[in-house]
């Protein structure tokens, strides 16, 4: 049943401060969010049904959006078993010593940044590079006891690079899908502020690396395996699998099941007992935690949030407050921070990526490309649409990236310079070329 209902003015703002309070006590009292996020979607469904949904549509409605998360779990849940199993096949050791070898004290950060943008350039997913180059690089860190919140914030700017910006990209293939402008023609219209960013954030890692000189000359001698070549090669294997089928562009959630499975082949073959292996799959390793257990909540926010998504997405709730918030746009800058804080303020709510790049780039198309220009429009999303969900603490990709570098969100979030440095930046731009075009034409007026 098609239903043609809208939210006032108060509903929406009622909304909006009831799920976010309820997320923000969970984060700031550490309780699940699974119990902050509740009220929010209480809320919703009871709005909806004031307005006459059918319980059974709504019902219906979170059917299919929590279906949408799907993906989502099943990478979350192999997440969770990938570190114990790499950790109990020795995986993990090795990859640290190797990486030290490579990964000079002195420029750590600024060549883990390096690293992790070449990476994810080649590889085109922020969650893949993580898992392939993040997951060594930050046991290395710990192991040299450099500051986590920091490194971590150094990889996953370095991965944001290529989710937003590799032509590999779904995101990005996503965003010119959505705002209709040719991959390399938007590939060149991201160039001035990709390099400004990287640039930006390469510049203050290495300043970072000159402030922590001192504490990173804690003596850590680099040990690969002394058994051999052999026993260095059948360790670094469940990693390799999981690079080589990401570069092959297999799914994601099959690279991460053959690298459990290759890395418990390894366990076994090294003699650890097979309900070894199972007990840490369900418990975690004692390094890097981990485990099944530990993510059950988790990933039960996960789909509730896709219930909550899915109500919103099919109603069409958002669509009519983002149509009046554009049209009283006059300028190029006022066009894109309003753009900017639409698409922050569907990232807060939608928890996820693809709803806030699909939900801005149609709902805007047409007012951009009737007053600008389709290129412009993208620039702006993936200067702040496309990296929003890595910054909001309650967002599945955030969650993800969290999970995977084993430090909170709000931990790193002051030091992913790439993903809040260029929201700012693609202001000044927009600023710049409204002065322009200010000048060129006054020149005309007066010639």
């Amino acid at each position: 049943m098609t239903y043609d209902i809208s939210f006032s003015n108060r509903e929406m703002l009622g909304l909006l401060l009831t799920t976010l309070l309820g997320i923000f006590i969970s984060v700031v009292c550490h309780i699940t969010l699974l119990i902050g996020f509740t009220p929010g979607l209480l809320f919703l469904i009871a709005a909806c049904k004031k307005k006459g949904v059918g319980t059974r549509d709504l019902m219906l409605m979170g059917l299919r959006g929590a279906m949408k998360t799907k993906e989502v779990i099943i990478i979350l849940l192999f997440v969770s078993m990938l570190l114990p199993m790499w950790e109990l096949s020795g995986t993990i050791n090795e990859m640290v010593a190797l990486f030290l070898h490579f990964l000079s004290k002195d420029h750590f950060l600024f060549l883990a940044f390096l690293f992790m943008v070449l990476t994810s350039l080649l590889l085109g997913t922020a969650v893949g590079s993580l898992s392939a180059l993040g997951i060594p690089i930050i046991s290395a860190a710990s192991s040299l006891h450099l500051p986590l919140d920091i490194v971590a914030g150094a990889l996953i700017s370095g991965a944001f690079v290529g989710d937003r910006t590799s032509i590999f990209s779904s995101a990005y293939q996503l965003l010119a899908h959505t705002v209709e402008v040719p991959l390399y023609r938007q590939l060149r219209k991201l160039l001035p502020t990709t390099i400004l960013a990287v640039g930006l954030s390469a510049a203050l890692y290495a300043l970072f690396d000159s402030m922590m000189i001192p504490a990173s000359s804690a003596a850590f001698s680099p040990h690969i395996s002394a058994n051999g070549g052999m026993e260095l090669f059948i360790a670094l294997m469940p990693p390799a699998v999981l690079l080589t089928l990401v570069c092959f562009r297999i799914k994601i959630k099959y690279a991460f099941l053959s690298s459990i499975c290759c890395a418990a082949a390894v366990a076994l073959l090294r003699g650890v007992p097979a309900l070894a292996i199972v007990n840490h799959l369900w418990i975690g390793g004692e390094r890097l935690g981990g485990g099944v257990h530990s993510m059950l909540f988790l990933l039960l926010f996960i789909a509730v949030a896709g219930v909550y998504n899915g109500i919103l997405e099919e109603l069409q709730l958002v669509q009519p407050f983002l149509n009046r918030w554009l049209a009283d746009a006059r300028s190029l800058v006022s066009y894109s921070w309003r753009t900017i804080v639409a698409s922050l303020f569907i990232a807060v709510v939608a928890c996820n990526q693809t709803l806030p790049i699909i939900l801005t780039g149609r709902s805007f198309l047409f007012h951009w490309q009737k007053n600008y220009s389709r290129e412009e429009l993208a620039r702006i999303m993936a200067d702040s649409t496309m990296l929003f969900p890595g910054l909001i603490p309650w967002s599945i990709l955030a969650i993800m990236c969290s999970t995977i570098t084993k430090v909170p969100v709000l931990s790193y979030m002051p030091y992913a310079i790439f993903l809040w440095s260029l929201p700012l930046m693609t202001l000044f731009i927009s600023y710049g070329k409204q002065v322009r075009a200010k000048e060129v034409a006054s020149a005309d007026k007066f010639f």
